[in-house]
């Protein structure tokens, strides 16, 4: 019982350490800024149902750019791009700054809260 439960411990420790350090985060309040100033590429990893019941303003629908997603990304590769997913729990993003960082972007970061983050702190989201 106590390897068991070790174990599933010590997987979950696992599964979190991989969806957080990969990528540096980005605040609530930093993101909030970069949408206002258009200082940002903020690529949505939820799918294209999600994208358009509600995403962050101005954010790329991932799951319907696909293979194409150099041609929406600013030709600056030190330009701010911002993935995010479904809550802090999920990993999703990780796909977009990947194929971000594959295309040779160095300022690839995370938003951890989320389109439920976002969504809880009262934030506007565009829909369609």
């Amino acid at each position: 019982m106590k390897k068991t439960l070790l174990a599933l411990i010590v997987s979950s420790l696992v599964a979190v350490s991989a969806f957080a350090g990969k990528y540096p985060g980005i605040s609530h309040d930093e993101l909030k800024q970069a949408v206002a100033t258009n200082a940002a590429t903020i690529i949505d990893v939820n799918g294209s149902d999600s994208y358009k019941a509600g995403h962050i303003p101005g954010a790329i629908d991932f799951a319907a750019v696909g293979k194409d997603l150099a041609s929406v990304l600013p030709a600056d590769k030190n330009a701010l791009i911002v993935a995010y997913c479904g809550s802090p729990s999920c990993g999703a993003y990780a796909r977009a700054a990947e194929a971000a960082v594959k295309l040779g972007y160095t300022n690839v970061k995370h938003y951890s809260g989320g389109i439920s983050g976002w969504k809880e702190a009262g934030e506007a989201t565009e829909k369609g």
